[in-house]
């Protein structure tokens, strides 16, 4: 540091290591909430479900979001009128509907394929396993004997088509 009549002078040596460290921390806590939004795991919001209040299988597959993070509110009253509310066709159709994230799950959706919608965001409607397949989450309890049929997972596309989104063999 030099004093030249009313100014003081740094060089780049005595003023760097405290302007470098100062804008690495300025930038690391600036991007702290940026850094924790993508880190963070998906599956961790709210999901609406809309099913029977008599259905076990629903129960079922409530209770495997719940186990894996997720946090439900369930609507006891059917699931048709919010099928067709939220934009399911009534092809993919199942015993119950949810919506998460802006996206619509249509029947036993495995949580690992939520979270992978959720982490990849396509442009869609969202998901479904049409029917109700023996093997898939709240369709393998006990009383299946430890049968798995095969199932897909459809990604249901916002003009009503789909695509397997991930088969289960």
């Amino acid at each position: 540091m030099t004093l030249h009549s009313n100014r003081i002078e740094t060089t780049r040596e005595s003023a760097s290591p405290l302007s470098r460290r100062s804008l690495l921390m300025a930038a690391a806590v600036m991007a702290l909430p940026a850094w924790a939004a993508t880190s963070a795991q998906p599956g961790t919001g709210v999901v609406e479900v809309w099913k029977s209040p008599s259905c076990g299988c629903c129960k079922d597959w409530v209770a495997h979001l719940e186990s894996n993070g997720f946090k439900v509110k369930v609507h006891d009253e059917g699931n048709t009128d919010a099928r067709v509310r939220l934009g399911m066709p009534i092809r993919y159709g199942s015993c119950h509907t949810a919506r998460v994230d802006g996206y619509v799950l249509e029947g036993h959706v495995p949580v690992r394929e939520i979270r992978r919608l959720l982490k990849e965001r396509p442009k869609a409607v969202g998901l479904a396993v049409p029917a109700m397949p023996v093997g898939s989450p709240g369709m393998d309890g006990p009383e299946y004997g430890g049968r798995k049929d095969p199932y897909d997972v459809l990604l249901i596309a916002r003009d009503g088509g789909s695509s397997v989104y991930q088969a289960y063999r």
